[in-house]
């Protein structure tokens, strides 16, 4: 029996409209925008406006300096598909792992497969080297050829909720 190490799922089937979208059917390096849109639940060309806006992203080159502009968003928040969400910027803490080598405490960088381990809950976008992804309670939503990478190490994660607005209610 071949069972899974991960949930898997394929960015294309993930995200809405990817399929259909001209825009998305003239890219490459787009790993970025597909992570946007399946954290979010949005459209692919919404979440394409937005990373191209947003971090400045240009046509076919891929999104770079993503933890700067994320830094900044995690005051702000930001939104997508008439939808807000909140960010938070993990700390190193959560994106690395300690052992003791030697005697010595030494710190690493986690694997995909631990982060999802110690982030069973929530919806996360992952950085590894040239790539993202997203993490949605425990399944890795990536591209097709991805999916046997369990052991890519982590740079950064992003953990993306959705924003309640709180409304006052009266009682008279």
């Amino acid at each position: 029996m071949n069972k899974s190490i991960l949930s898997y799922s394929y960015a294309s089937d993930e995200v809405k409209g990817y399929k259909q979208s001209e825009i998305a059917k003239s890219e490459k390096n787009d790993c970025f925008v597909r992570a946007v849109a399946s954290a979010t639940g949005s459209h692919y060309d919404s979440a394409h406006s937005f990373v191209k806006e947003t971090f400045d992203r240009k046509h076919k080159k891929g999104t770079f300096f993503m933890a700067d502009t994320m830094k900044k968003l995690e005051d702000t928040g930001f939104s997508i598909d008439n939808k807000n969400f909140k960010i938070k910027v993990l700390p190193k803490s959560r994106v690395t792992n300690s052992y003791k080598l030697y005697g010595e405490i030494v710190k690493r960088k986690k694997t995909v497969k631990s982060f999802i381990k110690d982030n069973p809950k929530g919806t996360f976008i992952l950085g590894v080297s040239k790539h993202a992804f997203t993490i949605k309670d425990g399944q890795l939503i990536d591209n097709k050829g991805e999916e046997f990478r369990p052991t890519r190490k982590v740079e950064s994660a992003f953990k993306i909720t959705p924003k309640v607005e709180e409304v006052q209610l009266s009682l008279f």
